[in-house]
């Protein structure tokens, strides 16, 4: 692999690819609704309400790949374990991220033995494109009605703008959310230990950004 063939280093960088890319394929105006969004989303920053290290997780409700109920305890296991909220499949920042998790992150965890979780509140098929699109290899799960965003008090939704703007593009959130709902998670990244208390969280208001693998590995070596 050549220098220039070569990944982008960080998610950010990969971000800038891909803005660099995007450049003039959506029309202006819907370009114009989702950056004056991201701003707002800015200048609102974290939320004062979200989980913080010492609480516990939950035990939630969820749906496999295939629909099949499962519980985010019976997923844990007992073990430490990364937890990724994302948005959902239609949504490029988190196919990006979670393709850099599966190239990068996924490795370092394993040497650990640390599982990784991918959450969003999309139907089942939804997580299934996600994985399959993304070739993942570790386990993508849907939250039916956001109830581990909500416990972490990440979870948001777009502006009626936004909304307009997606559904412009063919994106309509009430059909591929499973509650058909808005809601969406904040981007959000938990290490949590067998106990299913939060260790660690960081949380991404505006959704262009994302947890970096180094910050991921580096929080997870502190924990031991």
């Amino acid at each position: 692999m050549t220098t220039a063939d070569a990944q982008p280093a960080t998610i950010a960088d990969r971000v800038d690819q891909m803005r660099r890319d995007m450049a003039g394929h959506l029309p202006e105006e819907v370009s114009a609704v989702f950056a004056a969004e991201q701003a707002v989303l800015d200048a609102r920053g974290i939320p004062a309400n979200i989980a913080a290290p010492g609480d516990t997780v939950p035990d939630v409700q969820l749906l496999d790949v295939h629909g099949a109920p499962t519980t985010l305890a019976a997923q844990l296991d007992g073990r430490p374990a990364v937890i990724v909220l994302y948005r959902g499949a239609w949504c490029p920042y988190c196919n990006l991220a979670l393709r850099a998790y599966q190239e990068n992150l996924v490795p370092q965890l394993q040497q650990r033995g640390i599982p990784l979780l991918a959450l969003s509140p999309q139907k089942p098929d939804g997580s299934l494109s996600t994985q399959e699109k993304n070739e993942l290899t570790f386990t993508v799960l849907s939250d039916p009605a956001n109830q581990l965003a909500t416990a972490l008090g990440v979870l948001t939704a777009p502006t009626e703008g936004s909304r307009t703007a997606q559904r412009a593009l063919g994106l309509d959130l009430t059909a591929v959310n499973a509650d058909g709902g808005f809601g969406v998670p904040m981007p959000t990244v938990v290490i949590v230990d067998g106990a299913s208390t939060i260790r660690w969280i960081d949380v991404h208001p505006n959704y262009t950004t994302r947890t970096e693998v180094a910050d991921i590995v580096a929080a997870v070596d502190s924990l031991n």
